[in-house]
């Protein structure tokens, strides 16, 4: 199970991490979570392009570590890239030394200090031991693109009447998520770009 938007109770909870950007722009920051993969990747990568939109790519480091050339590409496209573990580990099934061991090995492949858990878990005792370092970001709306019973008409509805002002989008740049996001990513960016909202990527 998993909610769209998360409650105000989730987010003053994690009160450490960032569910918004808060901004009076007609801003949307899109995400892009489990890359690189190189023919999904290039997909979003393209897309974006056309609407001169810009994004943030959460990598998996065992995926980074495989397709260099990917990162490269991502940044050499203006995009900012963050940390997402290198083995995409659950924080509530992972002590905090293997967590934090498996985050410091992504580093190597990642430089970046954005961080993103994967599948938003994560302690408290998790994210003391890393906020110094890292800024953690969490999201304003799942579009769902990862859920396999999920209609990609409602993937896109799930965006669209849920984003606005300053929203963190997730997307996956995944094999599992790929039929969902391809029918929705275009339509979002179109939607959004018609309603004069630019797409930037987040930044320390």
């Amino acid at each position: 199970m998993y909610l769209v938007t998360a409650p105000w109770w989730i987010r003053r909870f994690y009160k450490d991490c960032i569910w918004q950007v808060k901004t009076d722009e007609k801003k949307i920051f899109l995400t892009f979570d489990d890359g690189p993969h190189p023919e999904i990747t290039s997909f979003v990568l393209n897309e974006l392009e056309k609407y001169r939109a810009k994004a943030t790519f959460f990598c998996i480091g065992n995926n980074a570590m495989k397709h260099p050339n990917m990162m490269e590409k991502i940044s050499a496209q203006g995009h900012a890239i963050g940390n997402h573990t290198f083995n995409h580990l659950n924080g509530w099934k992972n002590n905090n030394y293997n967590y934090v061991k498996d985050i410091t090995l992504a580093e190597q492949f990642i430089p970046s200090k954005l961080f993103r858990p994967p599948y938003g878990r994560i302690s408290d005792l998790q994210i003391q031991a890393i906020k110094k370092d890292f800024k953690i970001i969490m999201w304003s709306v799942l579009s769902g693109d990862f859920d396999t019973r999920l209609p990609k008409e409602k993937c896109y509805q799930n965006v669209v009447k849920n984003t606005g002002k300053g929203s963190i989008v997730v997307f996956h740049d995944s094999e599992k998520a790929f039929e969902r996001m391809q029918y929705t990513l275009p339509k979002v960016l179109q939607y959004f770009t018609e309603k004069e909202f630019v797409f930037d990527a987040l930044s320390l």
